[in-house]
């Protein structure tokens, strides 16, 4: 395989999504759903899934159980193009998967670990990872089995040379502590949502909380969902309106916006084509359910694109 653009450490299982349960629901009775999906879940396997077909060779590191969810979850990721070849097996520990119950605007998000909770640093090829020119991590609070060595993971690939991106996502403990505070100094590029910026941050209002991240992180760029994009970086702030797309399914929508600002991030582009590109395929990804169902038909994928450019030429 060429010189991989980005190497992703990080975690897979799918995603069981039921539609139509209600927000509140009473135990001891059987609710019915009024739609099901099952698609690869894993805020780590969707953007190497999605930012694989936009065209960067991707290398994905993570653990997997020795099982039918393990295997449907690694053929799918598989089907992109990502580079498997330092995928961990574990015969112990069934993979992880998760639950999402969507309710309008709201969600209720259920995890089972299983390998997520069990990477660990020694089970890294570390010249693998470093033959890349960009390192990423999403994730960052459930990769318990390497914890500690998160820092010294960012800090390794940084002597190397190679530029770095951190999307923590939630804390399921809601402590927003180790090892985020280590690793922040070793991190070029952080991309939260708007409410992970202000726990990042430690802060009650969004612009303190990018003030206070841009302190720390050279480029911050903040997911604001209807609202579009905004980044940070030098000095300078940089906004990108959003895509409007009729929504199927929300689910995933970060990831891939992740997906599209980093695509263009390793093209060398400016910081508005990068938020462009993120809000493009951020909104893609809410066309279908789940987040790599549209970026499964890749026909699709490039006349959304093609119509984007053409809509922007024409202005």
């Amino acid at each position: 395989m060429a010189k991989l653009d980005i190497a992703i450490v990080g975690e897979i299982n799918l995603d069981l999504i039921l539609y139509g349960l209600p927000l509140s629901m009473p135990t001891e009775r059987e609710l019915l759903g009024s739609g099901f999906s099952m698609t690869l879940g894993s805020s780590s396997a969707i953007l190497a899934h999605n930012l694989s077909v936009l065209g960067a060779r991707v290398g994905f590191v993570t653990k997997v159980g020795d099982d039918t969810l393990g295997k449907i979850a690694i053929d799918r990721l598989g089907e992109s193009n990502v580079d498997l070849s330092r995928v961990v097996r574990d015969t112990k520990t069934g993979s992880g998967v998760t639950l999402i119950l969507p309710h309008g605007g709201e969600r209720h998000i259920l995890t089972y670990p299983g390998t997520i909770f069990e990477l660990r640093f020694e089970e890294l090829d570390l010249d693998y990872v470093a033959s890349a020119r960009h390192f990423h991590m999403s994730s960052l609070f459930l990769h318990r089995g390497m914890r500690d060595k998160i820092p010294e993971l960012f800090r390794f690939m940084k002597s190397k040379g190679l530029s770095t991106s951190l999307d923590t996502n939630d804390d399921p403990e809601d402590l927003w502590a180790s090892p985020l505070a280590e690793t922040l100094p070793y991190v070029d590029i952080i991309l939260p949502n708007e409410r992970e910026a202000q726990k990042i941050a430690r802060r009650d209002d969004l612009e303190t909380a990018i003030s206070r991240l841009s302190e720390q992180v050279s480029t911050v760029v903040v997911k604001l969902g209807a609202k579009g994009a905004t980044a940070v970086h030098g000095g300078k702030r940089f906004t990108a309106a959003p895509a409007k797309v009729d929504i199927v399914d929300p689910v995933g929508a970060g990831d891939s916006f992740d997906a599209g600002f980093l695509s263009q991030y390793l093209r060398g582009r400016d910081l508005p084509t990068c938020l462009e590109y993120g809000n493009l395929a951020g909104a893609f990804s809410t066309t279908a359910s789940g987040g790599t169902e549209a970026f499964r038909d890749r026909r699709k994928l490039q006349e959304f694109f093609d119509q984007a450019a053409t809509s922007k030429a024409a202005q």
